[in-house]
């Protein structure tokens, strides 16, 4: 029988996060489910699921994620990094303040959370980042996703930059470099396109990567698309 680990997840009221946190508790896996709104999934009353609200652009929530692990757990085997920001407008009226505020969830706040738990990881942990592949170079690019897919191109890099930093210690970094999920940030971003993949397909993807992939890879970049970049 597998081991159960710890697992801490973010952006998880909805979407991708919402049905990966379901999928990893049947497996009998521990959860701290993190989103500002927690409510989804305390309604779920799985004793499996810890929620609380969390926002990833606070500085003094990160001491809650603290808080908890020293309390409830003492170790984290896996976080996965799945909030993310959106906004689809052109460039020239995108202004630097909204740059700002997509940086702050898909980069900043993500590289506090991982400084926030790493104290509490050992040889064998996996981060695992979920990006865009708007994010990978040389993949097609869509016009209005300036700041979005920028900042999911930052958080690339800084994946293979903390795998060769965390090398020594056995911590692993992959990022997941996701095409099109019909997801309501999708929807939201471009009204009335389908994607190919449903939330709950990916999620799944997503789930059996974070438990395994780091047996194989670290500070990769790894296209999940079944488009040609």
């Amino acid at each position: 029988m597998k081991s159960k680990k710890n697992i801490i997840v973010t952006g998880t009221s909805r979407g991708i996060g919402f049905e990966l946190v379901q999928e990893l508790a049947k497996d009998g896996h521990n959860i701290l489910a993190l989103s500002r709104d927690d409510k989804p999934l305390k309604t779920l009353n799985n004793d499996k699921i810890s929620a609380f609200s969390f926002d990833i652009s606070v500085e003094t929530d990160f001491e809650k994620v603290g808080d908890f692990i020293n309390k409830k757990w003492g170790h984290v085997d896996i976080l996965i990094n799945n909030a993310g920001a959106l906004v689809n407008k052109p460039f020239e009226k995108t202004s630097i303040e909204e740059f700002k505020k997509i940086y702050d969830v898909n980069v900043f706040g993500v590289a506090r959370l991982i400084q926030c738990v790493l104290p509490f990881m050992k040889k064998g942990a996996h981060v695992l980042n979920i990006s865009s592949m708007g994010g990978v170079q040389g993949s097609a690019k869509f016009a209005g996703l300036s700041a979005y897919s920028s900042s999911k191109g930052a958080l690339a890099i800084l994946s293979e930059l903390l795998a060769e930093e965390y090398n020594d210690k056995g911590i692993s970094f992959n990022t997941l470099a996701l095409g099109a999920v019909q997801t309501e940030m999708l929807e939201e971003a471009f009204p009335g396109y389908e994607a190919p993949v449903s939330a709950n397909e990916m999620a799944n993807y997503i789930k059996n990567f974070a438990l395994t992939g780091n047996q194989f890879y670290n500070g990769k970049v790894l296209p999940v698309s079944a488009s040609t970049p």
